[in-house]
């Protein structure tokens, strides 16, 4: 399946959100870069490069710069990474930027969110434009001075 790209952002469907005081919209957000990094509490490679990345990105990058968002998409080992794990996980990491629990779908492992923007599974990252087009939906890791570079380009769009 091709990841979704060079279209609109659908909206997270969320179950949980951890670390922020209300519920974050894409739509609410345009005009603003926006960053979502789809994890895994379980995932390897989500713990070596995903999460790292994300808090180094919190670090550099204010609120105004870019929105930030965590996305724990789980499609796998369900019972073990409810929202009381991901708490315990979110602490144990020191995570400050604002986590979305993808909602899960009714009729396949795979979540809502996961499924509308098509992703191939954990780490993925995706970067939505100021206009609100997913510009990068990638599996895996991206390098550290790639992101650097297109968010660089998107904010000054």
């Amino acid at each position: 399946m091709q990841p979704l790209i060079h279209t609109y952002a659908p909206e997270l469907q969320v179950s949980n959100w951890v670390n922020t005081e209300k519920e974050l919209s894409i739509q609410e957000h345009r005009g603003k870069v926006i960053v979502i990094y789809a994890f895994q509490m379980l995932c390897p490679g989500c713990i070596s490069y995903c999460i790292p990345q994300a808090k180094k990105m919190s670090q550099l990058f204010s609120s105004e710069e870019i929105l930030l968002i965590g996305l724990h998409s789980v499609f796998e080992h369900h019972d073990v990474m409810g929202i009381d794990a991901l708490n315990v996980f979110i602490h144990e990491y020191k995570l400050a930027f604002p986590v979305a629990v993808d909602q899960a779908s009714t009729d396949s492992t795979i979540p809502q969110t996961m499924s509308a923007y098509r992703l191939n599974g954990t780490p993925s990252l995706i970067i939505i434009d100021k206009q609100g087009l997913i510009r990068v939906n990638q599996l895996g890791h991206v390098d550290d001075m790639l992101v650097g570079k297109i968010l660089g380009q998107l904010m000054s769009e």
